[in-house]
């Protein structure tokens, strides 16, 4: 699997996705700079978490709108897939490539601590290494996770299946307690109507080795090598 990392200004993760799509995927990903305007062709690209631009006007505002996100923007419409992690979630909001908004965590507090989401459908490459209903567990790190979109929007989504993750306790249950930020029905990943873009603000690739406390987050990845292989 040919992948790409995009790294902005601020970004704290990428070095850390790098080493999970390396280790679980087999092949060194492209480290792609936010100023440049074309990256060689992959087959996966990477929006890592971090706080890109300082997060100044609103998180993921002006990474929006970098060089880069023309390319990216065009490739997710050819098909490509495009994985955002945390604020690359945020990110992918902005650009408007998925529905809906980050906002500040309810609690007005940052959130930074492992947390369960359940799996609401394996009919995706990025999830098709879990079981529908299956529970994981992975880090969150983020001040602006509180998931919004209007009634509608969120009827479409779940009509559609767009909705891939749910923050849940650990016996899978759908609770307000359980979610790190707020998130309106409890929405921890959606994904655009075709299923190649996925925004999510956990952290799989933070839980991709045992060393690390868990290993729930190596699935998303392996699941992306099979199907993009």
């Amino acid at each position: 699997m040919r992948s790409a990392v995009v790294v902005f200004p601020g970004s704290n993760c990428d070095r850390d996705t790098q080493v999970a799509l390396r280790d679980v995927a087999g092949a060194e990903p492209h480290m792609v700079w936010h100023a440049e305007g074309t990256f060689p062709e992959v087959d996966l690209i990477v929006l890592p978490g971090g706080f890109s631009y300082g997060d100044y006007l609103r998180a993921g505002a002006m990474a929006a709108h970098s060089p880069v996100m023309r390319e990216v923007v065009a490739r997710a419409g050819r098909g490509v897939p495009v994985l955002g992690i945390c604020n690359g979630f945020q990110i992918l909001c902005e650009a408007g490539l998925l529905p809906g908004v980050l906002m500040r965590n309810a609690s007005l507090r940052f959130a930074g601590k492992d947390v369960h989401v359940r799996v609401e459908t394996s009919q995706s490459i990025f999830t098709n290494r879990y079981a529908a209903g299956a529970v994981a567990r992975m880090p969150v790190a983020h001040g602006d996770g509180n998931y919004y979109a209007d009634d509608a929007t969120l009827d479409r989504l779940e009509e559609r299946g767009q909705i891939a993750f749910r923050y849940c306790l650990p016996d899978g249950t759908v609770a307000a307690e359980a979610s790190p930020n707020g998130a309106r029905r409890n929405i921890a990943g959606v994904f655009n109507e075709a299923k190649t873009v996925l925004g999510f603000m956990p952290h799989p690739e933070r839980a991709c080795d045992p060393l690390l406390g868990g290993t729930d987050g190596r699935a998303m990845i392996e699941g992306l090598a099979g199907a993009l292989a």
